[in-house]
């Protein structure tokens, strides 16, 4: 397995359809790195820093890119992005909101915390699966991340 291949993706989803459909789409354009599924916000930010269920984790093996929902159970998308942003380990760590919400206040929100890319989830099955193979492509192949302030090197 070459370097791209070996590339973990974490997906934070409380919806069980739209994680199905996520990973679905993946395999359909030949994604086939590792992907963490955490289904709530809590459950992410205990994966990106070793802690409860990952304890013991090592913590400098960052994923290449966290697809982060802004409406999740316990923390929310923003706060889970506030910690990410606040922590050296993290903040340089891209993070794209993949999320269904059109509020105004999610988008200029996650700017001023500093995503990366906000997209939202397109409804129709065609559409959605276009959207992931464009992250993918961008985020995995085109993208390049500093080896400095949490991001994984090669």
């Amino acid at each position: 397995m070459s370097d791209f291949d070996q590339r973990t993706i974490l997906l934070v989803e409380d919806n069980p359809d739209d994680e199905v459909l996520t990973l679905r789409a993946f395999r359909k354009i030949n994604i086939r790195n590792p992907v963490v599924v955490a289904r709530d916000g809590a459950e992410a930010l205990d994966y990106l820093f070793g802690r409860g269920a990952y304890e013991g984790r090592d913590v400098s093996l960052q994923p290449q890119v966290v697809l982060l929902d802004v409406h999740l159970p316990k923390l929310d998308g923003l706060e889970v992005l506030r910690h990410i942003r606040e922590d050296e380990r993290t903040r340089l760590l891209p993070v794209v909101m993949l999320t269904s919400s059109n509020e105004e206040r999610d988008l200029t929100g996650s700017y001023q915390l500093g995503v990366n890319s906000y997209v939202r989830k397109p409804v129709d099955v065609t559409s959605f699966f276009e959207a992931v193979r464009q992250l993918g492509m961008y985020w995995l192949v085109l993208n390049e991340t500093s080896t400095r302030g949490g991001a994984r090197s090669p």
